[in-house]
């Protein structure tokens, strides 16, 4: 064993590497994110053990924890958002999110029925008379159909 350890701490950076790959090979065939960020701090740790070949491995070790949890928690927020995952709803109860929200109406609500633009779709609307182009706000959701009133601006 002792002859093993000069070249390990020689070469330290290319283990550091392959573990790298590993890891991002791992990310492939595994579902989930979380073995990306840790292959990317691998990556790096082994970055500075080839410019400090001097680092012994508690330091590479410190380097890959801290790495490690830093990246983790960036990509958490960057994969997630700043308020971290979207919070569960029960099934087929997304339009639930859409209650209190402002949005234009795409066809003429008449007769009580229309639609309203909701990002690059259209929901049925009902609420009172509305021309094309006018804001409405939606204050119940039954099924597929928004329930909405007229925004006067």
């Amino acid at each position: 064993m002792e002859d093993y350890i000069p070249w390990m701490v020689e070469n330290a950076h290319w283990l550091w590497w392959s573990a790298a790959i590993l890891l991002l090979v791992g990310e492939i065939a595994l579902p989930g994110v979380y073995l990306l960020w840790i292959g990317l701090a691998a990556s790096v740790t082994g970055v500075f053990a080839w410019l400090f070949p001097g680092l012994e491995y508690e330091g590479h070790a410190l380097i890959f924890a801290g790495l490690g949890t830093v990246s983790i928690y960036i990509g958490h927020r960057y994969v997630y958002g700043k308020n971290g995952p979207e919070e569960d709803m029960p099934v087929n109860r997304r339009g639930q999110n859409h209650i209190g929200k402002t949005y234009v109406v795409s066809d003429a609500i008449k007769n009580g029925q229309g639609h309203v633009s909701v990002g690059d779709g259209r929901w049925l609307a009902e609420g009172p008379d509305t021309d094309a182009g006018e804001k409405v706000r939606v204050i119940s959701v039954e099924g597929t159909i928004l329930k909405v009133e007229s925004i006067q601006d």
